[in-house]
This record gives structure tokens, sequence and C-alpha cells, in this order.
């Protein structure tokens, strides 16, 4: 019971009792329940989200105001930019913008935040809910400098995760990166020139 408690309490963080009691009006409470029964949401970075986090260069992250106003931004680097430190922790860098800092303004206030990781071609969502800071240490931000990115960090971003949901994969549409279809329109090129040049000597013959 000790541990169903404590699963309950994880997923808690999304499902305030308003939102159960919506899930209640609209039948889904009880399938909930026997979730959170068996383990309910995962509370940390498990083997299986190593590699997935590894591959992703890109994120949404959210934060909120002290009055509750939210904020989401996109955030992109190298794969692998998004660190994973330990099962509970991720970490980022953070480099000079446009110098609005409402990041920093609304951790300052209000520490809960949100990450959002996509991977569009294999269609698969990612959600994390945690809290994060603003943090300075030398040290880690030597362990997040990408050497071949010129911009200087000026700050990390820790992230410590309170619940993690991976969701279906019902209407993510497929989207490629240009790296990730180089390699199809290489072939595909290499493919045009080959049958030019065998047209080029076909004409060239019925002269």
């Amino acid at each position: 019971m000790k541990n169903q408690d404590i699963k309950k309490s994880v997923s808690d963080i999304a499902f305030s009792p308003t939102v159960k009691k919506y899930q209640q009006h609209f039948g889904s409470r009880r399938g909930y329940e026997k979730m959170e029964a068996k383990g309910g949401f995962r509370d940390r970075i498990t083997e299986d989200l190593l590699d997935f986090v590894a591959e992703r260069d890109s994120f949404y992250f959210a934060t909120a105001s002290k009055d509750g106003q939210p904020y989401i931004q996109h955030r992109g680097g190298a794969k692998g930019f998004l660190k994973v430190v330990d099962p509970h922790t991720f970490a980022f860098a953070d480099y000079k913008g446009n110098k609005q800092y409402i990041t920093i303004g609304n951790l300052t206030d209000n520490d809960k935040a949100y990450i959002f990781l996509m991977d569009y071609p294999n269609r698969m969502r990612v959600k994390v809910w945690g809290t994060a800071q603003v943090v300075e240490d030398r040290d880690l931000l030597e362990k997040l400098t990408d050497t071949d990115y010129l911009a200087k960090i000026e700050r990390a971003i820790v992230f410590t995760v309170k619940m993690i949901d991976i969701n279906c994969p019902q209407h993510i549409q497929p989207r490629y990166t240009q790296q990730q279809l180089q390699p199809t329109i290489d072939a595909l090129q290499t493919q045009i020139q080959k049958l030019q040049q065998e047209n080029a000597e076909l004409r060239k013959a019925m002269c």
C-alpha cells in the first residue's frame, strides 16, 4: 500500500482534484485508478529513455510566472544537448538570447516547469513535469559546453523530474530534419545523374 500511495502522489502532479472530477464525469477515472494501482506514471528517467533523450536536438520548455501566466519556448542544439545528470535530473546550457529573460524571471518566482520532447519520425512524445532552477556552477557549465558551438554559456538550467508520461502516437505526423533526409536525397541525386548520363548516351547513339 505504501508504494501505491507514492505512485498515486506522482499522478496527482497532473491529476488535480478538479481534473479527477472531470475524469469521473467523463468515465476515464476508473481506468486511471487501475493504472495507478499498478504503479502509475514513472517518476524517474529510466534506461529506455536515455537513448531517446540522447537523440533529441530540440524540445519545448514551459514555465509560468508568479501569477500563473504560462510561457513556452523552443530549445534547440546538437543531439544530446539535453543532458541526463542522474535518474531524476536533466540539465541544459542557457546561452545569450534575445535578453527577455522570461524563463529566468519565471523560475525565480515559480520553480514549476515542464519539458515536452518530440520524436516526429518515430511518432513518439514524452511529457515531463518537474521543477527547475538557474545554476551558474562552473563545473556544470563545463560539462554542458559544446566545443563545436561558439556561443558562450551564460548559465545552466537544472530540471528535477517529478513525473513522466509517454503518450500514444495518435495524430503525430512524421517530420524529418534535413540531416535525416540527406542520405535519401543524395541517393536520388546519384540515380538522377546516372539516368541523365544514360539518356545522353542513348541520344548520342541514335544520331
